[in-house]
């Protein structure tokens, strides 16, 4: 399926530890259908990944979260990996961004461990979503729905458990930012 996102900023959230694969094909699916993607951070230029059980290459960051208003995205996207969202849930100003899109009923797409961050940001009380599974236990004790599928949507949400989950998570993510607000994606 072709999607026209040539009016919509979307913002990716991550640190250094991120899932290569998960931010990477996000980014280049979001730029293929005419999206501005931007990469935000707390910190520095570059943010660097985890490919294979060993560090991957850099990606540079657009803005740095202390300059990153969510008013100014249509849409988030918080990629996985251990170590970046277990620094980013850390971080108020980055679990205050990600529930700022909530509270806008924007579209919200995270695969792997970035559910944590949805987690942290009290979002999931009565919304079904799916994760990597080591993380199901936090998402059920927060009163979320998880369940084991490739790719999971619930009212703008979208999540996806692992890398091998890829190509259904691209496809639900960019299904929903085309839709825009959703009425029942809520803080």
């Amino acid at each position: 399926m072709t999607y026209n996102l040539n009016d919509r900023k979307v913002a990716i959230l991550a640190t250094n530890g991120f899932e290569q694969s998960e931010l990477v094909e996000p980014l280049n699916a979001l730029k293929k259908a005419g999206a501005t993607a931007e990469v935000i951070a707390p910190d520095g230029n570059r943010i660097r990944g985890w490919n294979g059980g060993d560090w991957g290459d850099y990606v540079d960051v657009d803005r740095p979260l202390n300059e990153a208003d969510p008013k100014d995205y249509d849409a988030l996207v918080l990629p996985g990996g251990v170590m970046s969202p277990d620094k980013l849930r850390m971080d108020e100003n980055a679990v205050k961004f990600v529930k700022s899109f909530f509270e806008q009923g924007k579209p919200v797409a995270a695969i792997c461990h970035g559910p944590w961050l949805l987690v942290e940001a009290g979002v999931v009380r009565g919304r079904k979503l799916t994760s990597y599974r080591s993380i199901r236990t936090d998402i059920v004790n927060a009163g979320g729905e998880w369940t084991d599928e490739a790719v999971v949507v619930d009212q703008g949400l979208v999540t996806s458990r692992h890398p091998g989950d890829m190509q259904a998570f691209t496809d639900k993510m960019l299904e929903e930012i085309e839709e825009g607000i959703h009425a029942g994606q809520t803080a």
